[in-house]
């Protein structure tokens, strides 16, 4: 079976975990502040906050957002739970805004016919990698005076514009999971838009405590001013972080161009149809999704031989844990329906992604 998706983790890593791990220090330490740094020229922004995990990275972005019990914070339900999820937990309403049905990102129109009064935050999906229109999306929440929220999950790596995602003065969360194209196991990072969203974010992701002002007896002396959450990272996730960057960019360039080769075979089918992407845009190509007519037919078709697909993610606003909110969204219903991801990863090879174009092309002629 060619997988939809396998864990990065190379041999060289051991050498150097093994050194943090015999180390005798292996909480927040000296090689969280190196991955951090290191990220920073990543991103191209140095307020980076490395994290326990990606949905940790959201939670944290709504925290410093000030959205709480009262407050709206409008949302795209076609996204993985973790994404919506810390809008409940804050105790905010989400307001379901609707998505282009051709690249599974929200809408900037429909977001501003749904901002009011109570409108805390824009929570924008970088799908399967690929970015949001962060222009519009940046000119709405300026006007309406909101906080920008991006979920770059998906998205490490990404360009919109010519630079990175992170640098486009908003909350950038992304995902250091399992299967991301850059792992730390598990692990995360939140981009903060100013100085003072990193530092109070800093205090927040350890409880409030301040770690860096010297005390006298290991900080029990110190008045937590704030209460925060057990959220940072350590040096043993940091450390496998640290010898990953040094493969990024390599497996970047092999899903781009696992992406690029599926683009020129599928360029003329008839019921397999490619996302539509503008050329300013720069995906990390961490899922290849496709519309097809008929998804059941097409998964077992390529199940049957070998090649797992998949949707990934169900839209949200099914769960009953959404109910509450429910809206109609034609953009969903239609992207919904006939999104499947197919195999796009580093680990595609030339004789795979031959198999897999080989086989989605006889399905369409069927």
């Amino acid at each position: 079976m060619i997988p939809l998706f396998k864990v990065h983790m190379p041999g060289s890593v051991l050498e150097p975990l093994k050194e943090v791990l015999l180390s005798g220090y292996i909480g927040q330490g000296p090689k969280v502040e190196e991955f951090e740094r290191q990220l920073a020229k990543w991103v191209g922004n140095p307020n980076c906050l490395t994290l326990n995990s990606g949905t940790s990275a959201l939670h944290l972005a709504m925290r410093l957002a000030g959205v709480e019990r009262g407050t709206e914070v409008i949302a795209s339900p076609m996204t993985c739970n973790a994404s919506n999820e810390p809008i409940l937990e804050r105790g905010a309403d989400i307001v379901w805004a609707d998505i282009n049905p051709w690249d599974g990102n929200i809408d900037p129109l429909d977001v501003e016919r749904k901002i009011t009064p109570k409108t805390k935050a824009i929570l924008a999906v970088h799908w399967g990698g690929y970015p949001c229109d962060l222009d519009v999306l940046g000119r709405i929440a300026k006007k309406y005076g909101v906080a920008l929220i991006e979920d770059a999950a998906h998205a490490f790596g990404a360009t919109y514009k010519g630079r990175p995602v992170g640098t486009h003065s908003s909350f950038a969360c992304f995902s250091f999971q399992a299967i991301k194209v850059l792992t730390t196991v598990d692990g995360g990072l939140l981009v903060c838009p100013s100085v003072d969203d990193y530092r109070r974010g800093k205090l927040l992701r350890w409880y409030g405590i301040d770690r860096e002002t010297p005390k006298k007896d290991m900080r029990v002396e110190e008045d937590i001013k704030e209460y925060g959450y057990k959220f940072h990272m350590n040096d043993v996730n940091a450390v496998i972080g640290l010898e990953q960057l040094k493969y990024v960019e390599n497996l970047l360039y092999r899903q781009r161009g696992n992406a690029a080769f599926y683009n020129e075979r599928f360029q003329d089918l008839r019921r397999v149809k490619r996302l539509v992407y503008q050329s300013d845009r720069l995906s990390s190509c961490w899922l290849y999704t496709i519309r097809v007519d008929d998804r059941e037919s097409f998964q077992d078709w390529m199940r049957a031989r070998d090649i797992m697909v998949s949707q990934v993610h169900v839209r949200n606003d099914v769960h009953t844990a959404f109910k509450t909110f429910r809206k109609v969204l034609p953009g969903v219903d239609e992207f919904a329906i006939r999104q499947v991801s197919i195999p796009v990863g580093w680990w595609v090879t030339d004789e795979d992604r031959e198999k897999i174009a080989k086989a989605t092309v006889e399905w369409d002629a069927r």
